[in-house]
């Protein structure tokens, strides 16, 4: 959106734009299932995290391959650098877990 527009702080709200913005962040992994048990404990794992931290994951798969974008689960609240390092180093130390990238945090409505 153009910088020189100006708006009601209302809007702005409205708009999710400058001190209203969502910050996230997206990933993409494989995961690489020895058996459905596993499977199931990977999940639990990284829902777990997930909950502690007080974050949404929108998550999509296929062939093995996931997408993430994360967000604060917190009313106005941003994702921040240290839930981005701790998706990360989850995800490069679990055993099943392959080709980990992590993006940066970025505005999640309009720079996902």
């Amino acid at each position: 959106m153009p910088d020189n527009i100006i708006r009601s702080k209302r809007l702005r709200k409205k708009l999710h734009l400058d001190e209203f913005a969502i910050i996230g962040f997206s990933f993409t992994c494989r995961v690489t299932v020895a058996s459905p048990a596993d499977y199931e404990t990977f999940f639990k794992e990284f829902a777990t995290l997930v909950n502690a931290r007080h974050l949404y994951i929108d998550l999509d798969g296929h062939d093995g391959v996931f997408d993430g974008r994360v967000t604060s689960a917190d009313r106005y609240g941003n994702a921040s650098e240290e839930d981005r390092v701790a998706i990360e180093t989850m995800l490069n130390d679990h055993s099943m877990v392959s080709d980990v990238t992590v993006g940066g945090l970025v505005d999640a409505c309009y720079g996902m």
